[in-house]
């Protein structure tokens, strides 16, 4: 079998120095030496291939040309069997909702991991997710983007990072893992039926101008109405609970809409599923032109708009195509829609 690692930087291959650590180690001798190290009824490899992308980052410098660079390596070797992403924490679930969006014609499973401390750290996290993510691939992940972190296995597109210091550093809060590491493994299957409105053939990622907005107490029209100006492609308000926001706040979302942004509110809550109608504040958001998050993570939610507006939507469409699962980000509250792209 035939195993392939991109090695896009992170804490998982970083050294100390007196500015703190920075990319540095021999990350491809390490992860022969570790592969060697166990048996092949564990690891059973018949070959593992290794690019390591250039520059080495940390993952804060990540950006959707980083996702390309990915994508563009996994598919350079469609040949293997199977792949493993080598990533930093800090922004590891963007990454992986971002591939999951751009690989869903692959068969292949693609699994991503990092690690909390450096590989040359005493009791570092490191061995254990790697041969976890290989044995992940090896054993029973399906194809599509799933994460593996602290002994589980997760849609990657339904993941987010929930602590700096955790072993157990990632959650999928809103569907249960997909597998749990043990001796044996235990597999609970996808969370999701499989979507089929992705596309076949998409277009790279280029970076598109998607504001983040999280809504406070206090804050103010005029405030929110200066954060979208200039008008930007897309911005993300992170409600209140099932999407609730301020009245006041509504014109500058419906002036927004008429400029051509699409404004997408998701929940803040960890596990929260935007509805609009369920309080009579929410009324207003949806009749102001915003569109629903559903229960998507602001990680999935936001490479989805960098990924569709890099497919050349914009407005309403790219709206309306926020609402369809394309790689099991979200649970849908009705049939998909067929996929014409």
């Amino acid at each position: 079998m035939h195993v392939h690692f991109t090695y896009a930087g992170g804490t998982i291959g970083m050294i100390d120095s007196p500015g703190g650590l920075h990319p540095g180690a021999d990350l491809e001798t390490w992860l022969t030496d570790l592969l060697d190290a166990f048996p092949a009824s564990l690891t059973p490899i018949g070959t593992a291939t290794v690019t390591t992308l250039q520059p080495l980052i940390d993952s804060t410098q990540a950006a959707p040309s980083t996702w390309q660079a990915i994508v563009d390596d996994i598919r350079a070797h469609a040949r293997a069997d199977a792949f493993v992403v080598l990533h930093g924490t800090d922004t590891m679930a963007y990454t992986a909702a971002a591939l999951s969006y751009a690989l869903t014609g692959l068969s292949q499973p693609v699994v991503i991991t990092g690690s909390q401390l450096p590989l040359s750290a005493a009791g570092s996290d490191a061995p254990a997710n790697v041969v976890g993510a290989v044995q992940a691939v090896l054993g029973g992940a399906t194809s599509g983007v799933q994460l593996f972190f602290g002994g589980r296995l997760l849609a990657g597109n339904r993941a987010t990072k929930t602590s700096t210091w955790s072993f157990q550093g990632f959650d999928s809060p809103s569907t249960a893992p997909l597998a749990c590491a043990g001796a044996p493994w235990r597999w609970s299957g996808p969370a999701e039926s499989e979507a089929d409105t992705g596309w076949r053939s998409p277009r790279p990622f280029r970076r598109h101008d998607v504001v983040v907005v999280d809504v406070v107490p206090g804050l103010t029209d005029t405030r929110l109405a200066a954060l979208l100006e200039p008008p930007p492609v897309a911005a993300v308000l992170r409600a209140y609970g099932v999407g609730n926001l301020p009245t006041e706040l509504t014109t500058v979302i419906a002036d927004a809409v008429k400029t051509g942004v699409t404004v997408v509110v998701t929940s803040q809550c960890l596990q929260g599923t935007v509805e609009f109608g369920r309080y009579a504040v929410g009324n207003p958001v949806a009749a102001a032109g915003a569109v629903s998050g559903g229960d998507m993570t602001l990680e999935a939610a936001y490479a989805k708009l960098q990924f569709l507006a890099s497919q050349g939507l914009r407005g309403a469409e790219l709206g309306a195509w926020m609402g369809r699962n394309l790689a099991g980000e979200l649970t849908e509250p009705s049939t998909p829609l067929h996929r014409d792209r």
